[in-house]
């Protein structure tokens, strides 16, 4: 097998400020995996999408009044369901200039700026005092984050004893065979990934960090077409990524996620906790 090297971005906000913005514009304001039952579950990209928004918003339990910090907010979609549902204010952190902007303006938008902010912040140096949140999420950016134990311990910090936690993420599934690390270590490459948690890992993490009460699915079953399917949206904006980053590139990054998408050591989990 041979990967084509799609362009290596400088840090996290590089590629949703970049070719992220391509990919939310073919995909829809959701920038995360969709959740579908089974392979006969034929669910369009946003019904899965928000499937999954809903999981989150279930693992964690929020009430209206509630104070909830999204670490790693995006553009803030999710974050604005979670406040239609539960009732909760969330505070949105994010180290995209871009997204931050952007979710400020949807939230206004929603006529919910009262309830939903964004702000640029350091998930790993949070500027929030100890115990100020009721709950937290990660909605796909702790694969992101360059020290995710560090992260946990500011969740930690600055979420109350009693308070839930609920993270989705991409991990490593083991075992790893040569062709399956290739395909791990390029998303690591060029998605600026520092590296790819595994559960175990989650289990350890959590614990040195006061969660207790931890309930840990692995959902790559349910996750993985995500990638095969947004190739195919991607492909529909073709002449924008071609013209961001060349015709072989562009290539490159379609073929690349619809590898990943049958790719096993690539896997997707849902977790919950409770902070003790």
């Amino acid at each position: 097998m041979t990967l084509g090297q799609s362009p290596a971005p400088s840090d996290v906000a590089d590629v949703y400020d970049g070719i992220g913005q391509i990919y939310g514009a073919a995909w829809g304001p959701n920038y995360h995996y969709g959740y579908w039952d089974d392979d006969n579950d034929h669910a369009s990209i946003e019904s899965a999408t928000d499937r999954l928004t809903d999981m989150m918003i279930e693992g964690l339990r929020g009430q209206a009044g509630q104070r909830v910090l999204d670490v790693g907010c995006g553009i803030g979609h999710p974050a604005l369901r979670l406040v239609q549902k539960s009732g909760v204010d969330v505070v949105g952190i994010s180290v995209s200039h871009v997204q931050v902007a952007q979710a400020n303006e949807l939230a206004a938008g929603a006529g919910l700026a009262d309830k939903a902010t964004f702000q640029f912040t350091d998930a790993m140096d949070m500027p929030f005092a100890d115990g100020s949140f009721d709950s937290a999420w990660a909605f796909e950016s702790m694969w992101h984050m360059p020290d995710r134990a560090q992260v946990l311990s500011e969740i930690s910090r600055v979420v109350r004893s009693g308070g839930r936690l609920a993270i989705a993420d991409v991990i490593e599934r083991g075992p790893v065979s040569p062709e399956g690390r290739k395909v791990l270590d390029h998303v690591c490459a060029n998605y600026a990934v520092k590296s790819l948690g595994t559960i175990e890992e989650y289990r350890e993490a959590l614990a040195a960090n006061g969660f207790v009460d931890v309930d840990i699915r692995d959902v790559t079953a349910n996750c993985n077409r995500t990638l095969a399917v947004m190739a195919d949206a991607v492909e529909t904006r073709r002449d924008e990524l071609n013209a961001l980053v060349g015709e072989e590139q562009a290539q490159s990054l379609l073929d690349f996620m619809r590898l990943s998408a049958v790719t096993p050591e690539q896997g997707y989990v849902f977790l919950t906790a409770t902070r003790a």
